[in-house]
Order: structure tokens, then sequence, then C-alpha cells
């Protein structure tokens, strides 16, 4: 009975010992994580711009003409984690998408201001053809 109150002890102390180093860490750990997620966001050249709402999962308005999320759409929100279309009914939201081969809506970007601000960007595939794209800085060149 005697040993285990000498090994809670140690673990006592041991733990206080190494508390300056966790706080340390813990700290490290909070002040690192807002960076990442504000890390630029790479834009594929087949990404246009638009508007969209989500209706009634999958249906929704994009650039104000009705359309249905493709089937495995997938959005993601503005800290670019994936967000469900029914979270998102009625709301109006600036977005970079991609099309499917079918072209409805298949890969959305929620846009956060800084990236809604980067203009030029194309609204349709005429615009995305004729206009050039610098991919490293996510960048649009009308001719």
């Amino acid at each position: 009975m005697h040993r285990c109150v000498t090994t809670r002890r140690l673990l006592a102390r041991a733990l206080l010992a190494a508390a300056p180093a966790l706080l340390a860490f813990s700290a490290l750990a909070t002040l690192s994580a807002p960076a990442a997620a504000w890390q630029a966001r790479n834009f594929p050249a087949t990404a246009l711009r638009g508007v969209l709402v989500v209706t009634a999962p999958p249906e929704a308005t994009l650039n104000g003409q009705a359309t249905r999320l493709a089937p495995g759409a997938r959005i993601h929100g503005a800290d670019n984690l994936l967000q469900m279309s029914g979270a998102l009914v009625g709301q109006k939201l600036v977005v970079n998408f991609t099309l499917d081969a079918m072209g409805q809506p298949l890969e959305i970007w929620v846009l956060r201001d800084d990236e809604a601000k980067v203009s030029p960007w194309p609204r349709t595939l005429g615009q995305a053809q004729s206009w050039s794209f610098d991919a490293a800085a996510q960048t649009w060149t009308k001719p």
C-alpha cells in the first residue's frame, strides 16, 4: 500500500515538471490553428464564379438560374471544411464552382471576402475559354 502512494507522488511531480512545456505547446497550437485555417486556396482553371442559393437540396439557383447539384457535389465553406447543402438553404453565397459532364455544379467553394474581391473571374464557360488563367497568382486576364 505504501508503494502506491509513492508512485502517485512521483507521477504528480512529473506532471508538475512537465506543465510549462505542455502549456507552451498548447499555446503554440492555438496560435498556429487560425493561420492554417486562412491559407490561400488554389482554384482550378475550370472554376467559374457565381452566386449560389440552395433552395431545397439538391435544388438550387446559380447566377439566378435554376439548377440541381450534381450527385456527390461537395461544398467547401469559407473555412474550407465541407458543408452540407441542407445547412445552407436560403443563404445567398458568392462561390467558385466547377461543373460535371452534365453541367451541374460539382465542386463548390464558398468564398471569403478577400477571395471574392479577385476580379475579373469568369462567370461562363465562354469567358473561361477566351481568357487566360495564371494558376500561380490565381488571376484571370481578359484578352
